[in-house]
C-alpha cells in the first residue's frame, strides 16, 4: 500500500493505525536491542558515559543524514522545526534526557536491582496517566485491559531473583524519573507532526551532551575511542532510528498507546539476551511475553468508531487531500506535503484512534 493509502478512507484509517503499531513495534525492538548490547560495553565504559555516547551516536547521525540529504539536492517532506516548538524540545531535552537519567542512576544506587527493575517500570502506566488526564487522549475499556497486560508482563519480566531492598530516598528518586520519562513522551507526541528526524537530531546531540557533562563534572573517567566508536554506532540504530520510529508511531497512535506499544523492549531485548549472552528464558519470562504479545495484538485490532466533531483547527504536518484535508492550492499538487492549513468544522463516524486530528469528549 502507498503511503497514500495510510490516510484516506476508512481502511486507509485502519491500515494507519495497523502501521502505527508496526512503526512502535519496531521502535521496541531497536531500543530493546541495546541494553544486552550495552551490557557487553559497560565494564568499560561506565554507566555515564556510556549513557551520554548512546544519545550523542543518534544526534551525530541524524546529524549526518540530514546533511546528506541536503548536499544530495533532497528535502524532507515533513513539517520544519518552528521557533515556537524550541521550548518543548527545551523541556523534552532537560527532562528526559539530563534530569531523567540522572534521578534514575541516583535512585538505582540505593535500591536492589529487583526493586530498581520494577520501578522502572513506571514509566509506562505514568505516560497514560497524563496522556488522558491532560492531553485527552482516550482509553476504552478493552484498551484499558490490553495496556495493563503489557505493564503486568513487564513487571513480571523484572522479577528477577534478588532481595527487594532500598530506601524511600531510592524510590522517590527512580519514581521521579519515570515521572520525568512520561512528560518527555507526552511533549514528545507534541512534536511529532513535525519532522521526526530533525527532532530526534536535537533531542540526541542535546541529551547526549547533556549527560556527558554531567559525567564530566562528576570526575567519571571516559572510555577509548574503539569503545566510543561502539557506543556511538548503537546509539545511531537502538536510540536514533528507533526514537524516529517512536516519533512517527506516536504521531498515529498517541501517547497513551505507544506507551504501552514501547513497553515491550525488555521483552525484545530478553530474546536477544539469549543468543548473545547465553542467557535462558524462564516460565516467568514466557508468560510475561504472552502477556505482552496478547496487549499489543488487542492494540493492533483495535476498532474505535462513532459519531465524532473536529472543532476548527489551525496547524503544519505532512498530509494528503483525505476528507480530514480539504483545502485549495494554487498550482500542481504532490503528495503527501506539508505546510499549515485549517481544519473546518466536521461531523463524521470512522475508525480513529486518539492522534492529534481527534482528542474529543467520550461519555
Amino acid at each position: 500500500m502507498s503511503l497514500q493509502g495510510f490516510w484516506m478512507g476508512e481502511a486507509g484509517q485502519v491500515a494507519g493505525q495497523r502501521r502505527g503499531v508496526m512503526l512502535g513495534i519496531a521502535a521496541a525492538a531497536l531500543f530493546g536491542c541495546s541494553p544486552p548490547i550495552a551490557k557487553l560495553l559497560l565494564p568499560r565504559a561506565g554507566v555515564l558515559p556510556l549513557s551520554g555516547l548512546l544519545y550523542l551516536g543518534a544526534g551525530l547521525g541524524l546529524t549526518l543524514v540530514r546533511a546528506v540529504r541536503r548536499a544530495s539536492g533532497g528535502s524532507s517532506r515533513e513539517a520544519p522545526l518552528r521557533v515556537r516548538d524550541w521550548w518543548l524540545l527545551f523541556a523534552v531535552v532537560a527532562l528526559g534526557g539530563a534530569l531523567g537519567p540522572f534521578l534514575m542512576l541516583t535512585g538505582l544506587s540505593r535500591l536492589s536491582g529487583l526493586a530498581g527493575s520494577l520501578l522502572l517500570n513506571l514509566e509506562a502506566p505514568l505516560t497514560i496517566v497524563i496522556a488522558v488526564l491532560f492531553f485527552r487522549e482516550h482509553l476504552g475499556k478493552r484498551q484499558v485491559a490490553a495496556v495493563a497486560a503489557v505493564i503486568l508482563g513487564a513487571m513480571l519480566l523484572g522479577w528477577q531473583p534478588g532481595r527487594f531492598a532500598g530506601d524511600g530516598e531510592g524510590v522517590v528518586a527512580v519514581a521521579a524519573a519515570c515521572l520525568c520519562w512520561a512528560i518527555d513522551n507526552n511533549l514528545s507526541q507534541r512534536l511529532s507532526l513535525r519532522d521526526p528526524v530533525a527532532v530526534v537530531q536535537v533531542k540526541g546531540v542535546g541529551a547526549g551532551a547533556c549527560v556527558l557533562l554531567i559525567a564530566l563534572f562528576t570526575g567519571v573517567s571516559f572510555p577509548g575511542p574503539a569503545l566510543i566508536s561502539a557506543a556511538l554506532l548503537v546509539g545511531v540504530f537502538s536510540y536514533g532510528l528507533s526514537l524516529v520510529l517512536n516519533m512517527q508511531a506516536l504521531r498515529v497512535l498517541g501517547a497513551a498507546r505507544q506507551a504501552a506499544i514501547f513497553a515491550t523492549a525488555p521483552f525484545i531485548g530478553a530474546i536477544l539476551s539469549v543468543p548473545l549472552l547465553g542467557d535462558r528464558p524462564n516460565l516467568l519470562t514466557l508468560v510475561a511475553g504472552a502477556l505482552m504479545v496478547a496487549g499489543v495484538a488487542a492494540l493492533a485490532l483495535e476498532n474505535h468508531q462513532h459519531f465524532h466533531r473536529h472543532q476548527p483547527l489551525e496547524h503544519e504536518h505532512l498530509h494528503v487531500h483525505d476528507e480530514h484535508h480539504q483545502h485549495p492550492h494554487l498550482g500542481p499538487v504532490t503528495e503527501p506535503h506539508s505546510h499549515p492549513h485549517v481544519h473546518s468544522p466536521l461531523v463524521h463516524d470512522h475508525p480513529h484512534v486518539p492522534d492529534l486530528h481527534h482528542r474529543h469528549p467520550h461519555r
